[in-house]
């Protein structure tokens, strides 16, 4: 455990203190349920401490990065507070990623210990003998004959080796020390990693708590991935309410309602094209009777779908959010305001400040549309590894803007979302649209770049493009233009769908991909003209509808 853990922790200010602060308060209360497996904070508490230890025997510098590349299982977790625990930095990585992706993001930030299974770490191996940072993999079952062996310099370890480490002195943490990183698509197409501190976290942990009223006899499901912010977050509020989650990894949208109802579930977080799929089920009796609220986040969810959820559990309060990864968590819209504002996104968050400012820094006046620009603790310490994207998105306050008082000398950053808003006469924000061209599909921010980038590797485009279109279910589908390669008359669509699959999560794989002859149209700058492209295509879908 870090050097600060010795100390009896009465109020949690590192991210693991969540869960000790609850095992010390009620030790025998159940924390956390993974299918027939049940541990208690007590239990969770003691997992932790071990895995911090087996950590800290490594001899592992402070703030070392430990990637987790798993599904939602006990070890997950474990590990996600056990590397705070032990003064180094969990890297989530979402298990629907492809080999390629995982070795980029290990990579990027230099991944010391990679905590996964063995059949994924069988998939990994040929990424992984490009490393040149990884020294330690933890698999969750021990390793067998017919497991490959490790990369040269590489240790491997089983979970129960791991876990019976001996006890030794950990490093000092404070609560502005790194955390975590969040991969999230970016602009540029590679995936940007989003740095977060304790001190982010944990603010976030309890403002989200305190306004979804959880409290200690709640059980949150824990639907969404945990490499999300929203996903984690179910973590994060549960344990600093000392409340119970459920982990649950899916298949069909029927499996959440079996889930909720089993578990006797009093909290959903989920984003909206789950949402769309579960409203057009029918819903056990049994699950109105102990839930206490959904949320929304990832997108704005249809009016018909909250009014169908609405009538599924009509007990229920619906909390529709809007988030960014770089501060977590920004706003919400109380239930009470559903009915005579459902197009809106609500106001701050408690702890935070939520601006409009036009494009000199200057706040706009109501109803004036504006960047959004979030403040205070939430807002995390920049994209880890990338200046350039760093200065875009996390830029000075100017003095008078909001709480930032003109005396003061010191910088403070606030995070500029990206996002167009405006704030009516009564305070309540409303979404616009997105300054940037990533696209939200499924929940998932998703970069034309990336996609795009796949496609030419597989070398079976000449030229290509995505966007993405509005989908009722996806919230946006995402749609290639192509030419085909040189030397080829024709474009293999077939081949291509095939190879967006094998290199590509499901949720990334295009909906579409129309064959267009060479060259594409470009704009003035010589770039292929996405919008133009785009617009033109929607435009086609529309005469021949």
């Amino acid at each position: 455990m870090t050097e600060s853990s010795s100390v009896p922790v009465r109020e949690a200010h590192l991210l693991h203190e969540l869960i000790l602060v609850s095992a010390a308060r009620t030790p025998d209360a159940l924390a956390l349920t993974a299918g027939s497996t049940h541990l208690r904070y007590a239990e969770l508490a003691d997992q932790v401490r071990s895995f911090s230890q087996g950590l800290m025997g490594t001899g592992l510098a402070r703030a070392s990065r430990v990637g987790i590349y798993l599904d939602k299982r006990i070890e997950t977790v474990v590990g996600s507070f056990g590397a705070p625990a032990a003064g180094m930095v969990f890297v989530p990585m979402n298990p629907l990623l492809k080999p390629e992706q995982v070795g980029f993001i290990m990579a990027d930030c230099a991944v010391s210990v990679l905590l996964t299974s063995p059949e994924r770490y069988a998939l990994l191996q040929p990424t992984l003998a490009q490393g040149s940072s990884l020294k330690h993999i933890v698999l969750t079952e021990g390793a067998d004959a017919t497991l490959p062996p490790p990369p040269e310099g590489v240790r491997l370890h089983s979970w129960a080796e791991f876990m019976a480490a001996p006890a030794c002195a950990g490093h000092r943490v404070i609560d502005t020390d790194i955390v975590a990183i969040l991969y999230t698509s970016g602009s540029t197409g590679r995936p940007k990693g989003v740095v977060l501190s304790h001190r982010n976290m944990v603010a976030g942990a309890k403002s989200v708590a305190s306004y979804l009223e959880n409290h200690a006899q709640d059980t949150l499901l824990a639907a969404l991935p945990l490499s999300f912010d929203a996903g984690f977050s179910q973590l994060t509020t549960a344990f600093h309410s000392g409340a119970r989650v459920v982990l649950l990894n899916y298949l069909m949208p029927r499996d959440v309602l079996k889930a909720m109802e089993r578990e006797k579930v009093t909290g959903l977080t989920a984003v909206p094209p789950l949402y769309i799929q579960l409203s057009q089920l029918e819903w056990p009796a049994a699950i109105n009777e102990n839930l206490r609220y959904f949320a929304n986040t990832g997108g704005r969810m249809p009016r018909e779908t909250l009014d169908l959820l609405r009538q599924r559990v009509p007990a229920a309060k619906p909390f529709l959010m809007y988030g960014l990864t770089e501060a977590f968590r920004s706003t919400y819209l109380p239930p009470e305001e559903v009915d005579r504002r459902p197009d809106s996104i609500g106001k701050a968050i408690p702890n935070a400040e939520i601006l409009v400012l036009r494009e000199d820094g200057s706040e706009c006046a109501p109803d004036e549309p504006g960047e959004l620009v979030h403040r205070g603790a939430l807002v995390g310490l920049g994209y880890w590894n990338d200046a350039e994207k760093t200065a875009e998105r996390y830029k000075l306050l100017l003095a008078g803007v909001g709480g930032r008082e003109g005396g003061l000398q010191l910088p403070e950053y606030a995070v500029f979302s990206g996002d167009n808003v405006r704030r009516d006469a009564e305070g309540f924000l409303y979404f616009i649209g997105r300054r940037d061209e990533m696209m939200k599909t499924s929940g998932y921010r998703v970069s034309p770049t990336e996609v795009e980038e796949i496609l030419y590797a597989t070398k079976l485009v000449g030229e290509c493009v995505a966007f993405g279109v509005d989908h009722p279910t996806l919230g946006q589908a995402i749609q290639v233009i192509a030419t085909p390669p040189a030397g080829a008359e024709a474009l293999d669509l077939a081949a291509l769908q095939a190879q967006c699959r094998l290199h590509m999560p499901a949720y990334m794989v295009p909906a579409g991909i129309e064959a267009q002859p060479g060259p594409l149209p470009r704009n003035p700058n010589g770039k292929i003209d996405r919008k133009l492209l785009s617009t033109a295509w929607v435009e086609r879908q529309q005469t021949s509808a």
